[in-house]
């Protein structure tokens, strides 16, 4: 295995989208630009359901334990350039937070 220091998880199951087709491009764009960000050290990784259906595709980057919604072809090169690249995580994409629950909303501690 490559070395990486972040890891993305997209659902590329049939439930997201139409038949799953519009995950599994996304999917294949998101690999496509991490290839083309010399020195990035991410790995990706389908996933078949993460059972939050709503708004999808759905993608999550570990270790930070963000969840993205809505990834289409605009928020793939948003995710990789601003969060992977740059390290800051694209606010207006995301809907839940490892240990604090959805965006928005208070979670009991």
């Amino acid at each position: 295995m490559r070395l990486h220091y972040k890891h993305v998880l997209m659902c590329t199951g049939p439930r997201c989208t139409e038949n799953g087709q519009q995950a599994e491009a996304m999917f294949k764009q998101l690999g496509q630009a991490i290839d083309a960000c010399d020195g990035l050290k991410v790995k990706r990784t389908r996933s078949h359901c993460f059972a939050v259906c709503k708004e999808g595709p759905i993608m999550v980057v570990y270790p930070e334990g963000v969840w993205y919604r809505k990834v289409d072809a605009s928020a793939v090169q948003r995710i990789v350039s601003e969060h992977l690249q740059g390290g800051t995580p694209v606010e207006p994409l995301i809907f839940h937070r490892l240990g604090t629950g959805d965006v928005g909303t208070e979670s009991p501690q």
